[in-house]
């Protein structure tokens, strides 16, 4: 039984409260990057009038994860549009998300969904569940996970799920 977007937001939302992602609801303006979601000091703000898709909250989240927590306070709005060095960050944000499915045992397309992802949603599901992990080493040089490869408590498992 595939569970409701309240359901998933309820899920997805205790997940991070509890790693330390502080997730607070409250009306926000239409001109947000995602719909119903904004990034405001390091915490996420959820509009769920506004929000269309759950799993949006996770790949926002996947973005003060993988920071650096000097720089976590400092994000708000549009993560690449307000810090260009943010950018190469995307491809350690991608598998932080897909990791995060795989803990909470969701299938990736919550997150992945066709709406978002330039079109590449099934091409990075395919990636991730074949074992295709694009910009692994940046999550192992983070700290956030180990090397499938190398250790059996490897990726998808994480170390952790803050970057310390």
């Amino acid at each position: 039984m595939t569970p409701s977007n309240e359901q998933l937001t309820v899920m997805i939302r205790a997940f991070l409260n509890k790693i330390g992602i502080e997730t607070r609801e409250q009306t926000l303006p239409n001109t947000t990057f995602l719909p119903g979601l904004l990034i405001d000091e390091g915490r996420l703000l959820i509009d769920p009038e506004q929000l269309l898709y759950p799993g949006d909250i996770l790949h926002e989240a996947g973005h003060i994860a993988v920071s650096l927590p000097q720089d976590r306070t400092r994000l708000g709005g549009n993560i690449t549009a307000d810090r260009p060095d943010k950018a190469g960050d995307e491809m350690a944000v991608l598998l932080w998300t897909y990791a995060a499915c795989c803990h909470l045992q969701l299938d990736p397309a919550v997150v992945f969904h066709p709406d978002g992802y330039k079109g590449e949603s099934d091409w990075l599901i395919g990636q991730f569940t074949s074992g295709l992990y694009i910009g692994l080493p940046l999550l192992i040089w983070m700290g956030l996970t180990n090397d499938p490869i190398r250790s059996a408590e490897g990726f998808p498992g994480m170390r952790q799920w803050l970057r310390t």
